[in-house]
């Protein structure tokens, strides 16, 4: 009602002459009950003993009185004050008070309960007379009364009303305690004239709600984080990780083994000996270890759900029998004080993958069957996610497995290289590795090499390309070459796959890789060195100082670019270390400003393995994607004496020169007769051959090393033939004999001409020397 509304007009006699509709609803007289009374007799009525005759009477509702004149006479006009308040104001008050949803409280100045309208909106089991004069933050069980109590004071002493605030309290519970959420909103209360005279608090039980909105908030979660990593270890870890402690206050995740190797899931039910292991937990003690393999225990909720794979719901107490079959789990649970929990299978097509098994203990809320729900849930997108990782190891151990079946095996570690290699795969796979071949000469390939793909496709590739480097190797080819020709084959295996039909999976495979390929000489102490997109190699020298080697770098392998691959020949003094690695180490451990570059500088002589564990120490924490792989090798010269080179005149004189100073080398080197004999022809035939074919300057070169050596070197650039003994041609069969007589023989081609060797293994080469 508005101020200054006329209720009543009143005769100089003091009688009712009107009665208005608003005086109805502000004093609860009707019109017919009220006019022409006396107004004393009303007064009278209203404040006698039970008095208020309607229950909308106001009481004390403030009204103002003031003459008119009407005529001759003198009336009085009862007018509504500004604060009045009508009978219907009243009576949705009190209809809000009594029925609203909210819990209506009035708090007074100092936030003690001065009222709670209707009996049953105080705390469950607590009689609301009981409550009047208590601190509210003490009238409740509120989990944080000091921190609501300051709340409601900063509403009480600022003015700004707080709405919808979240407030967690303890209520009575059938079994016992539970928790419930509720929206509380304060308002201060005030008078007409701004006198603060307290609260209205109230609260709106939110819990199912704000459960529903945390279970959708957790499941959620758990579709964006589990999942993420490719081994089934790992996804496990993130299903705990999402779970814990927001849904469950401890959690196990148990995996067939099988499961865990990418091996095919068993078909439900499962048999009552297969392994399971631990492969993820969160929770203060665990029965346990994680990576713990062993059979689940009969007769336990665990091994009923993988028979059935149907989730349980069970409540731990002091009576529960199954415990007795599980000891080390009854201990742990008793520890913990579990009280509830939710055994659920992780399966995908009727196929168990593992179990899962949800605990909630100490002061949590017992788990209900919306829960039951919730875990289903979860476990459904993890067994997605856990099946996606199972599929995804057994590529990876096939992808292995083939890498291992196509590689040549590693030739042994040379005499004048210490070897080591830091590989750091990526948990994804990847397609870097490296090699060691010995060559002729006592010289030793290096290789580094990257595909850029993953999986069973990057193991084929891998075992192509390190094949064919292998290959290409025993051609005795330099490092340019070598890359050139391995480029070619790359190529053509590419065009092979883009042939396929579309569906097949090899179409779209990339055959993209990097190599790097070096070649040292311990004799000339020199190395070779060639680049296919790698970074730059490293040489630490022996006073400590240390270099990018400059070496162009070509193109990728495979690459349609015509470019070459260039070549650099630097000098490498004795104790040198060469350090080649793929694009993942470049920038942290082979760049000049690279963090771990000191590490590397700092080599010296101390042990190449204890340099590889310090770099995998700090690269373990922030590695990027890919296979990390550096190949360390310290240099040392072959021993002068295991060496003998005699420059040979080019004419016929030149055999019988080099079978002597051979026979000679020989004796001193104690080699045997048989082979010092099959030598003389060795070196007979190659000199004759490069007089007849070659040009000057001639030189014969002997190395003993692993095997025996022998080297003519002229300055002619044409290759060598070799013909078959049967042909009618006379020339030519001087190879023959070498190719008949030799373990292995070749030609290599080099700035000033060609080397044409022949090597021979040696019976005994712990005697030589």
């Amino acid at each position: 009602m508005s101020s200054g509304d006329v209720l009543v007009l009143i005769d100089e006699d003091g009688r009712i002459v009107e009665w208005r509709r608003q005086a109805e609803q502000l004093f609860g007289w009707s019109a017919e009950e009220a006019v022409g009374r006396a107004v004393t007799a009303l007064v009278r009525e209203a404040t006698a003993d039970g008095g208020g005759r309607r229950d909308g009477f106001a009481a004390g509702a403030p009204v103002l009185v003031k003459p008119v004149l009407r005529g001759t006479s003198v009336m009085w006009q009862v007018l509504a004050a500004p604060d009045a308040v009508s009978g219907q104001d009243v009576a949705i008050l009190e209809a809000m008070f009594a029925h609203s949803p909210a819990r209506l409280h009035v708090l007074d100045h100092q936030l003690r309960v001065a009222r709670v309208p209707g009996a049953t909106h105080g705390p469950p089991g607590t009689p609301v007379e009981d409550l009047t004069g208590t601190h509210f933050a003490q009238a409740y069980d509120l989990e944080d009364p000091e921190k609501e109590a300051a709340v409601a004071q900063q509403v009480l002493d600022g003015g700004e009303p707080v709405v919808s605030r979240l407030v967690r309290a303890v209520v009575d519970a059938p079994g016992g305690f539970g928790r419930r959420i509720y929206s509380v909103s304060y308002v201060r209360l005030e008078n007409s004239h701004g006198d603060v005279l307290g609260l209205v608090a109230s609260a709106l039980d939110v819990t199912e709600r704000e459960n529903a909105h945390h279970r959708l908030a957790l499941l959620e979660a758990v579709r964006t984080h589990v999942g993420q990593g490719l081994n089934v270890g790992a996804v496990c870890e993130e299903l705990v990780e999402a779970v814990v402690p927001g849904f469950a206050g401890i959690t196990v995740v148990e995996v067939i083994e099988d499961v865990v190797h990418g091996e095919e899931p068993p078909q439900a039910p499962v048999h009552e000996d297969t392994v399971l292991r631990r492969a993820a937990f969160r929770g203060p003690f665990s029965a346990y270890p994680v990576g713990d393999v062993r059979p689940l225990p009969r007769d336990t909720p665990f091994a009923r759900v993988l028979s059935d794979l149907r989730p349980r719901l069970l409540s731990i107490g002091e009576d529960t029998d199954w415990l007795t079959a599980d000891p080390p789990r009854a201990e742990a649970i008793e520890r913990s004080g579990a009280h509830s929990l939710i055994v659920a299978p992780l399966a995908v097509r009727g196929q168990a993958l593992g179990v899962v098994s949800f605990y909630r203990h100490r002061q949590e809320d017992p788990f209900t069957q919306d829960d039951v729900a919730v875990a289903s849930a979860v476990c459904a997108h993890a067994s997605l996610c856990v099946e996606t990782a199972r599929r995804y190891m057994r590529e990876w151990i096939i992808a292995a497995t083939v890498q291992r079946r196509l590689l040549p095996q590693h030739s042994g570690t040379p005499n004048t290289l210490e070897i080591a290699r830091l590989f750091l795969p990526d948990p994804d796979g990847g397609g870097a590795w490296s090699d060691t071949i010995a060559l002729p000469g006592a010289r030793t390939a290096l290789v580094v090499g990257d595909v850029a793909k993953q999986g069973i496709g990057a193991a084929v590739t891998v075992g192509i390309l390190r094949t064919a480097v292998h290959t290409l190797a025993a051609l005795d080819l330099e490092p340019d070459d070598l890359l050139a020709r391995l480029s070619d084959t790359a190529g053509r295996l590419a065009k092979a796959c883009a042939s396929l039909p579309p569906g097949d999976p090899m179409c779209r495979e990339s055959l993209t890789a990097g190599c790097a390929v070096a070649v040292y000489d311990p004799v000339e102490l020199t190395c070779t060195l060639a680049r296919a997109g790698l970074p730059q190699p490293v040489a630490v020298l022996p006073d400590g100082t240390s270099s990018e080697l400059p070496v162009p770098p070509g193109p990728l392998l495979a690459e349609t670019s015509s470019a070459p691959f260039p070549s650099t020949t630097v000098d490498l003094p004795e104790g040198s270390t060469l350090a080649i690695g793929t694009a993942t180490a470049a920038g942290r451990v082979l760049a000049p400003s690279g963090p771990l570059r000191p590490l590397l500088d700092s080599v010296g002589a101390r042990p190449l393995p204890e340099l590889c564990d310090d770099l995998a120490a700090a690269l373990a924490d922030d590695r990027p994607t890919g296979d990390t792989l550096i190949l360390l090798a310290r240099t040392h010269a072959l021993p002068a004496d295991r060496v003998r080179t005699v420059p040979l005149p080019d004419d016929t004189e030149a055999a019988p020169i080099a079978r002597r100073a051979a026979r000679h080398q020989l004796e001193v080197w104690g080699v045997d007769e048989e082979t010092a004999f099959t030598t003389e022809l060795i070196v007979s035939e190659l000199v004759g051959n490069a007089i007849r074919h070659g040009a000057p300057p001639l030189r014969l070169r002997l190395i003993l090393d692993r095997m025996l050596t022998c080297e003519v070197s002229d300055g002619a650039s044409s290759a060598p033939h070799v013909k078959h003994a049967r042909t009618v041609d006379e020339t030519g069969r001087g190879l023959f004999i070498v190719a008949s007589l030799a373990g292995q023989w070749g030609a290599r081609h080099h700035q000033h001409g060609k080397t044409v060797w022949a090597e021979q293994p040696l019976p005994d080469a712990g005697s030589s020397g």
